[in-house]
């Protein structure tokens, strides 16, 4: 098994600057705007951004959720090991406001189906949009793709892309592994 760094923490760093950004440029102050992330790894990324929105540009009522998609997932009763689902934390509300979705890598589009159809149970959105770090680009089965993105590879099927945060997996990089 061979890995390929893509990105190093640097790149990682000046990559959730510029998606901070984007956000910012679309959605100004945030009062319409609320920051979902994706269990079980888009949870840190979104923690990321909230932070830096906070600290480095002084957004200072941002809205920031976890959405727990296991039992809304289509393929969830195929798996032989059982699923360990996770939290969901969604503290306001979401019906009327802009949502804003975000995972680290969007591989299939089966997660993002997942979590249009489980956000659902919390009333109904004006817009939802999407902000990944990791675009797969090949590897969609369903017609989604994100609205802001970090960075997008060509990845087979037979290989994997692995984000580590430093606060889960002691360092910030992004991996091409050949399984």
């Amino acid at each position: 098994m061979s890995q390929k760094v893509l990105l190093n923490a640097k790149e990682v760093n000046i990559i959730l600057h510029r998606l901070a950004c984007q956000l910012i440029e679309k959605h100004n102050d945030f009062s319409d705007t609320v920051l979902i992330g994706l269990q079980p790894r888009g949870v840190y990324l979104a923690d990321r951004i909230a932070k830096i929105l906070k600290e480095d540009y002084s957004v200072s009522d941002i809205k920031l959720g976890y959405l727990d998609i296991t039992f809304y997932r289509d393929d969830f009763r195929r798996s032989d090991k059982p699923l360990e689902a996770n939290k969901t934390k969604i503290d306001f509300l979401v019906e009327d406001k802009n949502i804003v979705f975000i995972d680290d890598v969007l591989y299939t589009g089966r997660s993002i189906r997942a979590a249009l159809t489980a956000v659902q149970s919390f009333g109904r959105p004006n817009e939802i949009e999407l902000l990944t770090l990791i675009d797969r680009r090949f590897s969609r089965h369903l017609p989604i793709q994100p609205d802001y993105r970090g960075r997008q590879v060509d990845v087979i099927n037979s290989e994997k892309v692995k984000v580590n945060w430093k606060e889960h997996d002691k360092e910030d990089s992004v991996y091409l592994i050949d399984k």
